[in-house]
């Protein structure tokens, strides 16, 4: 362990989770603090994950890096179990208090559970724990009201989705037609004029090589920038598989329902070539003279690509309980060869 983070303890989670750091007391404090507290989908696992690492010290205070759900999901159960008050960034802290899931939401589509707020922390301002400063850094970028903490006399930054060893947080504001890729870059340069020793990152393990991470960001934003419906893709197959594991079993047809009812891009994020994007979840639109209207496709059947209840989803065009026409197409679960399955719904 890195001597910064002595007083300390890191409960590295998953990716579902965020990771949790527990600042010990020191020195007449009412205890210890815990910044983030995962999701609500690991709520139990937090709390007796915090009760183990305090080992009968009283939690004083949570403190959220921003809301998305993966980071304030453990919220109201810690606060059941230990009565600590709740701090926030302020961006969204009306919205919290009136529990409004149109804005918490906007960005983020995690299950949630109602917590109390007791009190903002805005950048510029500091709190101090474990005997240590921590100042409150404005984040933006993956999300618009984000903060991460430094402890500028030991070099520990709390990055929260701002950076990790390998990238960063799908930048939300991207998606929906809002800037966001300079404030990562802003908040990326921010990081580099810190004297960072060790970073805590979101998600992952902590790490020292800041340059190395800053670079291999930079690298990535840059690849973002110039590519747009890059990032947007990207974001959908992270959103998607962050949906599954929250419900860990769904159907097909209920995981195409979903992803068709939830606004996850106002983006497009196909373009023209489709031959590893093609949208689901849509209606055939009987209408456009580019699609085969005589006749429509029917129903999907093993060698025929086809419609459930009008509209084209993921079974449309691949069969998930065989390995149809491989042998012709090489192209795995495909119900038609590869070289004739665009036709059968485009003129070409």
């Amino acid at each position: 362990m890195h001597p910064s983070l002595n007083g300390l303890t890191v409960l590295e989670r998953g990716w579902l989770s965020s990771n949790n750091l527990l600042i010990h007391g020191a020195g007449g404090e009412a205890g210890a603090v815990l910044i983030d507290s995962s999701h609500v989908c690991h709520a139990e696992q937090t709390v007796a994950l915090v009760r183990h690492a305090l080992r009968g010290e009283p939690l004083a205070r949570i403190v959220n890096t921003h809301l998305h759900s993966d980071h304030c999901g453990g919220n109201a159960a810690l606060q059941r179990s230990f009565g600590a008050p709740l701090t926030i960034p302020p961006g969204l802290a009306d919205a919290a208090r009136a529990w409004d899931l149109q804005r918490l939401g906007h960005d983020d589509f995690g299950l949630r559970e109602r917590f109390e707020v007791h009190a903002t922390l805005a950048p510029g301002e500091s709190f101090v724990a474990g005997g240590r400063r921590w100042d409150a850094i404005a984040a933006p970028g993956h999300d618009p009201h984000a903060l991460m903490f430094f402890d500028a006399a030991h070099g520990v930054l709390v990055s929260a989705d701002a950076l990790w060893e390998n990238g960063f947080g799908i930048v939300f504001p991207e998606l929906f037609d809002e800037p966001g890729f300079g404030d990562v870059g802003a908040t990326l340069d921010a990081i580099a004029r810190l004297p960072v020793q060790v970073v805590v990152p979101g998600h992952g393990a902590p790490f020292t090589d800041v340059a190395a991470a800053l670079a291999r960001a930079r690298s990535r934003l840059a690849s973002f920038q110039a590519e747009p419906a890059r990032h947007a893709r990207h974001a959908v197959k992270v959103l998607l598989k962050y949906h599954m594991m929250e419900q860990r079993r769904a159907p097909l047809a209920a995981l195409c329902d979903w992803a068709a009812a939830t606004p996850m891009t106002g983006f497009a994020v196909v373009g023209t070539a489709l031959t590893n994007d093609h949208p689901v979840g849509i209606a055939y639109n009987t209408a456009d003279t580019t699609l085969q209207n005589a006749p429509t496709p029917g129903t999907p059947t093993a060698t025929t690509v086809g419609l459930y209840g009008g509209r084209v989803e993921c079974g449309s065009c691949h069969d998930p309980h065989g390995t149809s026409n491989q042998a012709s197409g090489g192209a795995s679960f495909l119900r038609v060869s590869a070289a004739t399955i665009c036709g059968q719904c485009h003129l070409k």
